[in-house]
């Protein structure tokens, strides 16, 4: 079983010291700690057999292709559920996982920017209960049909009432009939004030989509499959918030994203701590794609993806050599 959110930062200070060789002054500010913390943690690693990774590789191998992982990717951290044969849904388990580490992100006074789908809407539910004082869960997009599942607006009550936080809302469609619709809306003083103040969260949550049939933009009726596959043909590689991107993590040049009424990338770059949670393995490219635009800082995958998404890091720096 990997190591618990909580001790991540023992793993990632042993890490650091012991394989990349740097002094506990260097960790510590890496790290952002005391050096005093840096001793402590390196004691505990030595004490847990942390350290010890030659003897324990059952144990941290997980962890230890997260560490990689980070290092290949410059991400701030990651997380690995387990998968093996005992396990009967590994999707649950790493929803499980990021419901975890998403309790540890959470600070008091912070305000946390949420999207939607079902990975949101899964950590949701089964997320534990905590009374964080002045809390604020903002809404990230507009919003789609009552009948649709997974609502942003769900996704967004649901996490602010399982941390006893303010639930801010977005009253706007995500997608408008037209352009001129979509730009008019936007310049609505309340939509224009909600799309400004998104760059100023402490911590986003959220997942990315899929470009093809079983996107959620289709199923929701906002768009039909020719209309994805024609978007897929002119480069779309992931869905963001309710925005299309292309490989390089950036907006697509299209229609119906300038009908789309979401926080803009920039925005979203501009929040410190991004969570990006990814449960199927089918979103290889689409997270792919996410990373590359700058979308993720910290990552929850299962084991499958984490070594995908690592020996994918090792090809493209040997092809660039």
């Amino acid at each position: 079983m990997a190591i618990r959110p909580a001790e991540q930062l023992i793993h990632k200070a042993a890490w650091l010291y012991y394989a990349h060789g740097l002094r506990q002054d260097q960790v510590a500010s890496q790290l952002n700690i005391s050096r005093a913390s840096v001793a402590m943690y390196l004691r505990k690693a030595r004490e847990t057999g942390i350290v010890n990774i030659s003897t324990s590789t059952q144990l941290f191998t997980d962890d230890v292709l997260a560490r990689k992982l980070e290092d290949a990717l410059s991400l701030d951290a990651v997380w690995i559920a387990p998968e093996n044969d005992h396990i009967a849904d590994p999707s649950t388990e790493i929803a499980v996982l990021a419901a975890s580490v998403f309790l540890e992100l959470v600070k008091k006074g912070d305000r946390i920017g949420v999207a939607w789908g079902r990975t949101v809407y899964t950590i949701a539910d089964i997320m534990s209960y905590a009374d964080l004082q002045d809390v604020t869960v903002v809404q990230l997009c507009g919003n789609l049909g009552a009948p649709y599942s997974y609502r942003p607006d769900q996704c967004t009550m649901e996490i602010a009432r399982r941390l006893n936080a303010k639930g801010l809302n977005f009253y706007a469609p995500l997608v408008l009939s037209t352009e001129e619709l979509a730009r008019a809306l936007r310049a609505e003083p309340v939509i224009r004030e909600q799309l400004s103040g998104v760059g100023e969260c402490d911590l986003a949550l959220y997942s990315v989509g899929a470009v093809d049939a079983d996107s959620h933009l289709v199923k929701c009726g906002a768009l039909t499959s020719g209309e994805m596959a024609e978007l897929r043909s002119q480069g779309a590689a992931g869905v963001i918030a309710g925005q299309i991107i292309d490989a390089q993590g950036k907006v697509l040049d299209c229609s119906y994203n300038r009908r789309v009424i979401s926080a803009d990338l920039a925005s979203l770059r501009a929040i410190a701590r991004r969570l990006m949670v990814v449960q199927e393995d089918s979103k290889f490219e689409p997270l792919l794609a996410a990373i590359a635009g700058g979308l993720c800082t910290h990552l929850v995958v299962g084991a499958r993806m984490a070594q995908r998404l690592l020996d994918h890091a090792a090809a493209t720096t040997e092809k660039a050599s």
